[in-house]
Order: C-alpha cells, then structure tokens, then sequence
C-alpha cells in the first residue's frame, strides 16, 4: 500500500511534512502542483490510498488512480461553490479572486493563506518564481469543476471552524459516494497542519477497515 498525497490550491508538497513524518510504516508518493517551483506527478503502481486536502480533493477525482483503493479528503470537497439546490461558496468569491489574481497574484495568494490560518507570506520577490498559469487555471477549476464520484470509500475529515467552507457546503460533500465524516470541532481549514496525529490516526483508521 502507498499513500498518495495531494495537497490543494495555493500550497506545495511541502504542507504534507507534519503529516507523512507520522505515517512512516507506508511508502510515501507526494505530489506536487508546481506552483512554486518544478511541479512532480509521482509515478504510482499497485494500490494506493489518497490522502488530499482541500482542492487536491478535486484533482485526484479529476485523474483516479489506477491502484486507487479510497480516499482521505481532508478538509475536502468535489464541488467547492454552490448550485441551485446545493450548498457551498459563493461563486462571487472566486470571481473577485480570478479579477485581483490578474494584476496582484501575490496579494491573492497572501489573502487566501490569511484566510485559512496559514502563516506562509510571499513578496513581490517571489513572483518570478510563481506559476501564475497553473495557479490561475486551478482558480477556474475551483469555481466551475465537479469531478465524478469515486467509486471507492471517502473518509471525509472536517474542521468544525473551517472558515473557507460553511458547515452546509461540509454538510453537502459527496452526497451519493460510500461515506464516512469526521469532524473535529475545534479545527479549520489546515487540519494537517494543526492536528497531524488525529489525521494520522484516522488514515491508520482507513486503511484497517
């Protein structure tokens, strides 16, 4: 069995540390979207469980694994704004945010990590070095993609004070899939961050049923 990580908007393979340190008994394979520097699609044979946070929820769905057994989306989603008759964020919100990221991506990025609790800053010396292609067209996803359910069991983990996702849009996730959700209350958006051991717990978990 290998974990595969994939982590979501705004971030790089670097967030999944706390998390895989606790997880050494399994072979690792963690993405990377190149946002920031040279992007890696890991190469993956047998099965795999997928462990995701946020938007790499979206792109696992996207591109499933062949070896794909389930999936531990952390603070996930398949469909992040809302539609008629479904919860979620408003679309105005990545509308704003796709106007300002075409003039200011930096002041983009810095609001969005503000926003979800994340300590990470950037300048405007790190604008070279940004990918504002893959950043932009993932904002695009964000706002209008809805990948098919799996057809494998999600283990949907939560934070009760996310402040990126209502607690309908949680509510509303993978209506439909093989599902089980756990929400912890006192956590928001950076679960992996903030609580790496219950993530950890809860993938050990996974992966014994």
């Amino acid at each position: 069995m290998k974990l595969l990580f994939a982590h979501g908007w705004g971030f790089d393979r670097h967030f999944w540390a706390p998390l895989a340190a606790l997880l050494p008994e399994w072979d690792h394979a963690i993405d990377d979207r190149g946002y920031f520097g040279e992007p890696c699609e890991p190469l993956l044979e047998g099965p795999c469980l997928a462990v995701t946070h946020s938007f790499g929820t979206m792109r696992v769905l996207a591109a499933l694994p062949a070896g794909l057994v389930g999936i531990v989306a952390i603070n996930g989603f398949e469909r992040f704004t809302a539609l008629p008759g479904r919860a979620g964020v408003p679309t105005r919100v990545l509308d704003r945010m796709l106007r300002r990221f075409e003039n200011d991506p930096i002041g983009v990025l810095n609001d969005f990590h503000a926003n979800c609790g994340s300590a990470r800053r950037f300048t405007e010396g790190d604008a070279a070095t940004l990918d504002t292609q893959a950043l932009h067209g993932d904002l695009l996803r964000l706002r209008d993609a809805a990948p098919p359910l799996p057809e494998v069991p999600v283990l949907l983990l939560h934070g009760g004070q996310d402040p990126l996702l209502p607690p309908a849009a949680r509510a509303a996730g993978f209506a439909g899939a093989e599902l089980s959700r756990i929400e912890y209350g006192a956590a928001g958006h950076l679960l992996p961050l903030q609580f790496p051991q219950l993530c950890a717990t809860a993938i050990r978990g996974m992966i014994g049923a």
